[in-house]
């Protein structure tokens, strides 16, 4: 998986003795203690099975563990998940005007489990291009090649949806072009059906070279956490981080990213202010590391395609 799903802390025996300390009354905690020991024998299951059939109790008798209460929740505490800190933003009015080049990308496609195919969607972004800054049209647009890895029904259309929460959003059908094919080569290229004008939305020019390691880069998409990216609806951008290893077929950098943001665009700014598509996302770990491919590492097809 390009992306992997969120994870959630590991719940301790610790934890998991505290939630039951405060919510059982003493008596049946006393009895049903032998079912915490490391390795609890038949005998003493069957005892603390039989323990647990204790009279009816009074009000007074319920919940007498309060002076407890503070130790166990600290307990909880230590095993819940360290939040980090959000580093992307949110699309909005505020954001660069050249982020609108950056679409979300339905692929409708199936997949043969156990036997029998199954229709999927997969939902991940892609970055329309121009091809130079003066363009009126542009109808190119850079996704991952893994987005439409399962697209084996060419009669349902991949589409291509640039500014989807605005009052006009534009969608367009598109075609696939080109591929690296496999994870190693992790990118693909689309054509519209229809282009788009650079009054609606002007499509990102191309890096002339390898990114340069000593700027910083924007990486965008449709993220589909459940937070600011909320399930893939908003796009989110994650400002001012930086590449950590470069190579041709693959770099890494320090961007936050999720899954929908597959596809997406990373973008580096010129010491002028011209934004230009360095690369685009193809996997990370959805926490410090995400791994994009350079436009070096398919700029031949790129250029064939922008003829």
């Amino acid at each position: 998986m390009p992306f992997p799903a969120p994870r959630l802390a590991p719940v301790t025996r610790a934890t998991v003795f505290c939630c039951w300390f405060i919510a059982v009354p003493l008596p049946t905690q006393e009895a049903s203690l032998l079912l915490f020991q490391l390795a609890p024998n038949p005998r003493q299951l069957k005892s603390a099975r039989q323990a647990r059939r204790t009279p009816a109790l009074n009000p007074e008798q319920l919940f007498p563990v309060r002076p407890f209460l503070l130790p166990c929740l600290l307990a909880l505490i230590s095993t819940a998940p360290i939040a980090q800190a959000e580093q992307r933003l949110a699309f909005s009015a505020q954001s660069p005007l050249w982020l609108r080049a950056v679409g979300k990308l339905e692929v409708s496609g199936s997949q043969v489990e156990n036997g029998y195919r199954k229709h999927k969607r997969e939902d991940c972004s892609g970055t329309l291009i121009a091809r130079n800054p003066d363009s009126n049209q542009a109808d190119i647009v850079v996704t991952a090649w893994h987005c439409l890895e399962y697209y084996n029904d060419l009669s349902r259309p991949i589409v291509f949806t640039l500014l989807p929460n605005s009052d006009t959003p534009l969608v367009r059908e598109a075609r696939r072009i080109a591929s690296g094919g496999n994870m190693d080569a992790d990118w693909a290229l689309l054509k519209l059906t229809r282009s788009v004008s650079a009054e609606q939305v002007r499509g990102l020019t191309v890096h002339p070279q390898q990114a340069d390691t000593g700027l910083q880069i924007v990486m965008a998409g449709y993220s589909g956490d459940q937070g600011l990216g909320d399930n893939g609806e908003v796009m989110t951008y994650h400002s001012g981080c930086r590449i950590t290893a470069q190579s041709r077929r693959a770099s890494e950098s320090n961007c936050e990213a999720y899954k929908g943001a597959s596809g997406g665009a990373v973008i580096q700014v010129t010491e002028g202010g011209a934004p230009q598509l360095a690369g685009v996302i193809s996997r990370g770990d959805s926490e410090t590391v995400s791994i994009f491919v350079p436009i070096a590492g398919f700029r031949t097809s790129l250029n064939q395609a922008l003829r």
